[in-house]
């Protein structure tokens, strides 16, 4: 089975989700014997990686001169090179620059959409990105022959509004085998004494809440921030500069050393609220982490009653200051552990879409 992967920025990973999920599910996928083909920015900064049987197409990105809108070309050229290559399976990780090209892939591919999250709700877009992100949801569901729903929630979401196949497929996380404790030393931090948050620089993670919250409490601790620092993030910074307890360290890529963050940290944060499930989230379970997560139906979800969780930026400060018992947060960092390895493990994860996919091909 040949399988082409379009809508990520590439990979190895260096951005987020749907770049995680493309590097496990090429190699994963090629370790069965399928070919592979996934789709990269040409200016993606690795050049070296290779894996048996996954290949690497780089398609011009003029992202960094035309902004948001050169993403609709760095799709149109990956949708271009795919119909002609005519792939078994086209999977699809998102909708939100790419369905308006779906029309164009060959007849003889067989869609597959990971539908990601509630991309229209999302506030950093205006009034008529919103509208257009709608539309294009539904042009992506028109034109696929099977959605992926990353979360529950999602699923029910895409039954309700479409009359297509739905499959529910979490993401993945592996468990990190040990954890360096000279990491957060390098970082000016002592292991236990400083809380986190890793995200992307959006309102609707709620970073702005979580940092509030922190400012208002008393605690003598630090809150270390990782994301890149877009005109959202550099408005935080600046705000929060007379605190000195607040930490950005701006974006960090290095799988051993975030692990290594999220392990020895006191309290981990997360705010993410539009999207399904986020891989943040699972690889914060992954690290044993004693997780404060936005209360939304997303992260309940994924988490249940395995964590605290926060709606305000009064709750924020009170989870801080409010010392819980550690006999609850070692039950529930066990069972966010068992979670990872028996629901959101990347194994089943890959197997999960290989069968999807041979499905769909002989369907």
């Amino acid at each position: 089975m040949k399988v082409a992967i379009l809508g990520s920025r590439g990979i190895p990973n260096r951005y987020g989700g749907f770049e995680e999920l493309a590097e496990k599910l090429a190699m994963g996928l090629a370790d069965r014997g399928h070919e592979v083909v996934v789709y990269n920015p040409h200016d993606h900064p690795i050049r070296n990686w290779s894996y048996p049987k996954v290949t690497l197409v780089r398609v011009l990105n003029p992202e960094t001169l035309l902004g948001s809108f050169g993403q609709f070309i760095y799709d149109l050229g990956a949708t271009i090179h795919a119909r002609s290559s005519r792939p078994d399976i086209v999977l699809q990780l998102g909708y939100t620059s790419s369905s308006v090209w779906f029309w164009l892939l060959h007849s003889s591919s067989k869609v597959l959409t990971n539908m990601d999250g509630l991309e229209w709700k999302r506030s950093k877009y205006s009034k008529l990105v919103r509208r257009f992100l709608r539309h294009a949801e539904r042009w992506a569901a028109k034109q696929s022959h099977l959605l992926v729903a990353d979360n529950p929630q999602i699923e029910v979401y895409l039954h309700e509004c479409f009359s297509n196949q739905v499959i529910y497929i979490p993401y993945g996380a592996d468990i990190p085998k040990d954890f360096d404790e000279s990491i957060p030393s390098q970082y000016g931090l002592n292991p236990g004494q400083y809380h986190l948050i890793i995200a992307r620089m959006e309102p609707e993670n709620h970073i702005a809440q979580i940092l509030q919250g922190f400012h208002e409490s008393n605690t003598t601790q630090k809150l270390v921030v990782i994301g890149g620092l877009n005109r959202f993030g550099q408005k935080l910074k600046a705000k929060y500069s007379d605190d000195q307890r607040i930490v950005f360290l701006g974006a960090l890529y290095q799988k051993d050393e975030l692990n290594s963050l999220r392990h020895f940290s006191r309290l981990y944060f997360h705010g993410h609220s539009v999207g399904g499930t986020n891989p943040s989230l699972l690889e914060a379970m992954a690290c044993s982490c004693q997780i404060i997560a936005h209360n939304n139906a997303f992260n309940r979800s994924v988490l249940g009653e395995n964590a605290f969780y926060f709606s305000t930026v009064k709750d924020v400060q009170l989870a801080i200051e409010k010392s819980h018992k550690q006999q609850d947060w070692d039950k529930m960092v066990r069972k966010n552990s068992s979670a990872i390895r028996d629901n959101y493990n990347w194994r089943i994860v890959v197997e999960q879409y290989e069968v999807a996919m041979q499905q769909l091909r002989i369907g």
